[in-house]
């Protein structure tokens, strides 16, 4: 639920900014769900293709190191352009 892999379908090329863009929007939503669920609960997390039972907060953090790590190549991409 709370990760999310690339979309794209070429690996050896960069993504594109509508790429990222939507990778964005991906992250933002799954924080704003994690931050809907009781601290109490468990979520599963995707790592490759396997899930793992984890805390709110964990996942919630990892989320928000992907939200800034996308965000960052969003900025690479944008100022290379």
């Amino acid at each position: 639920m709370a990760s999310v892999s690339g979309s794209s379908t070429n690996t050896n090329t960069r993504p594109s900014s509508a790429d990222l863009t939507k990778q964005l929007k991906r992250h933002e939503v799954a924080i704003a769900e994690l931050n809907n669920i009781p601290s109490s609960r468990a979520v599963y997390q995707r790592n490759a293709n396997l899930f793992f039972r984890t805390t709110v907060q964990t996942a919630t953090t990892m989320e928000q190191k992907q939200l800034e790590s996308t965000k960052a190549k969003l900025k690479n991409l944008n100022s290379s352009s």
